[in-house]
């Protein structure tokens, strides 16, 4: 790595990762040159970041010719473009995760988002991709909703490892980590290496104060850009909390396994009158991940800090921030909760303009 505050970054416990995937990305070696110049240990999909990579992209028309001859809905076609990519993206990274004992070096894939709610079906997709890949350093991105919440503790059971996806609420959260401890338990019971298992729990951070700012200008409350911050502060004191005291964890960490890291996740900036890297500089501590798309990642490459600033002081002063919202009537739970209904929808539209897009170049 020679960017010294992308350095200070992984110095100071954060994997930067690259929220964005494409065929051209890897053809290019655009990829691995942000692997060797700014250190990014891993890369995130979704959905929205497919579509995008598609959309008018002629790199990907020889293989979708190929594929059309094998499969024969766009549905199967555009899965396999995905896989292909991510498997791609997985070897190349695969040192990174030897010499990270399979903690870092991390591709996801996220399963189709309009099973958010089909608790079997997930599982059963999270299998096919994890088998199809193939590849020991992916993870599979389940939708934290209810009915996804069983689904991640069972397919951590059979030993596949996953991303937590589209986590807005401190309580979801809490009910995550729960998840994954009861997989990880089954996982040993099956057998299985849990050394070789790793998850991350992906925290939505900027959209809480592009969703809120609004309320707190109308009732003349001084925390705008403020309040996104303060839920992530308070749930990493969560993660801290959970794997320091839960009787579970002591047991599973002596066969091996791995905390479950809090992932930071929709971290650039959406209000131009806030700084460019809010959501990184004020996200550093231990057993973090960050996953920033490019823009991002080049701001903090350029002007970014990188010293540690989730603090007990911080985490005080979120709590404050939160009881005022707590005092004016706000509801943070109910604003959280249409953010996991909105991103759900958010990524079913994305998905279905990715077949219709598809389809114009079959």
């Amino acid at each position: 790595m020679t960017n010294q505050i992308l350095q200070r970054y992984h110095n100071n416990g954060v994997s930067v990762w690259l929220d964005d995937l494409s065929r051209t990305r890897l053809e290019t070696g655009e990829l691995e040159s942000f692997i060797n110049d700014l250190g990014i240990t891993g890369v995130t999909t979704n959905p929205s970041i497919f579509q995008k990579a598609l959309h008018n992209n002629a790199s990907y028309q020889n293989q979708i010719n190929t594929l059309k001859t094998q499969y024969t809905t766009p549905d199967d076609i555009v899965q396999h473009i995905m896989i292909n990519d991510v498997r791609d993206a997985c070897d190349l990274f695969q040192p990174i995760a030897e010499q990270t004992q399979w903690t870092d070096g991390r591709v996801s894939i996220e399963v189709n988002p309009h099973l958010a709610h089909d608790t079997n079906n997930t599982i059963t997709q999270a299998q096919f991709l994890w088998e199809t890949i193939n590849r020991p350093n992916v993870m599979i991105k389940i939708p934290a909703t209810k009915e996804g919440l069983p689904a991640i503790t069972e397919t951590l059971a059979k030993g596949i490892s996953v991303n937590v996806t589209l986590i807005f609420s401190v309580e979801r959260y809490r009910d995550v980590i729960d998840a994954y401890l009861n997989g990880l338990v089954k996982a040993y019971e099956n057998g299985h290496n849990l050394s070789r298992i790793f998850s991350v729990a992906s925290f939505f951070v900027s959209r809480i104060d592009t969703f809120i700012d609004p309320l707190l200008a109308e009732n003349n409350i001084p925390l705008a850009g403020k309040i996104a911050l303060a839920n992530a502060n308070i749930a990493y004191d969560v993660f801290i909390q959970a794997f320091a005291k839960d009787p579970r964890w002591e047991f599973l960490r002596d066969y091996g396994a791995h905390v479950q890291k809090i992932l930071f996740a929709s971290t650039s900036t959406k209000n131009p009158a806030y700084s460019d890297c809010l959501y990184t500089d004020q996200l550093v501590a231990a057993n973090v991940v960050n996953t920033m798309p490019e823009k991002t990642l080049m701001s903090v490459a350029d002007h970014g800090d990188g010293a540690v600033t989730i603090t007990e002081s911080s985490i005080q002063e979120s709590k404050r921030c939160l009881q005022i919202l707590e005092e004016n009537q706000i509801s943070l739970n109910e604003m959280t909760a249409t953010l996991e209904k909105n991103g759900i929808s958010q990524f079913i539209d994305a998905w279905d303009q990715m077949i219709a897009d598809l389809v114009s170049l079959l």
